[in-house]
């Protein structure tokens, strides 16, 4: 399993892999928002959890498409299934090198982001926290889009299409939080603690059903 998670590791993070652009991405997210809103500063931290989810949520989609696509194309697919290890292993080992690659830098580099949203350090924070909870679901319901994508030649739309409606409450209740942090009525714990529910709860979920839908594409 190991070896699995250094292998994919090192396929998302080459050039082309996918990990670099979904960054770039993110930043191009963040950094065209001050020009649609002005240069209202309070206005622009108001808004900075909301366009930090948002862009970390589309940052995501970019390379989910391609989570299954590797050995589709080099039969190491047909491998996979035959093996003696589960599947459903196999399956988060990849969410989990996948997450490594593409989601962890969006969390790195969301406080640098929220400085240029004129940020407080507190909403900062939260945000980086909830986007530390929240960003593994997307790739675990993202892994059930791509499983069902897989021997399709451009799933890329197909697979957003799938994922979209299963992460509105991974954004919701990761916005939640964040604001949450910063508003003294709104406590901060229930909607984080949904989030990471939401989290553990695809973890075991979304590999299972990728799994299924591995070995239905494969008959």
């Amino acid at each position: 399993m190991m070896a699995l998670y250094l292998r994919d590791l090192r396929l998302a993070t080459r050039a082309g892999g996918g990990a670099l652009t979904g960054i770039l991405f993110f930043m191009a997210v963040v950094a065209v928002v001050p020009f649609g809103l002005g240069p209202d500063l309070k206005l622009l931290a108001r808004v900075g959890p909301a366009m930090l989810w948002i862009g970390a949520l589309l940052a995501s989609l970019l390379g989910l498409d391609r989570l299954f696509q590797a050995e589709r194309e080099d039969g190491a697919l047909d491998v996979m299934l035959m093996q003696e290890t589960p599947l459903v292993l196999t399956v988060f080992v990849k969410c989990l090198a996948h997450w490594t690659a593409s989601g962890l830098p969006l969390v790195l580099v969301s406080p640098l982001l929220g400085l240029f949203l004129n940020m407080e350090p507190t909403a900062i924070l939260a945000t980086m926290l909830t986007l530390l909870a929240g960003t593994p679901a997307i790739t675990l319901i993202g892994a059930m889009g791509a499983a069902v994508a897989v021997a399709l030649p451009r799933g890329g739309l197909l697979v957003s299409i799938l994922v979209l409606p299963l992460v509105i409450p991974v954004l919701i209740f990761g916005v939640s939080a964040a604001y949450a942090a910063v508003q003294d009525p709104a406590p901060f714990l229930p909607p984080f603690m949904i989030l990471t529910a939401i989290t553990l709860f695809f973890a075991v979920i979304g590999p299972a059903a990728a799994a299924v839908a591995l070995r239905a594409s494969s008959e």
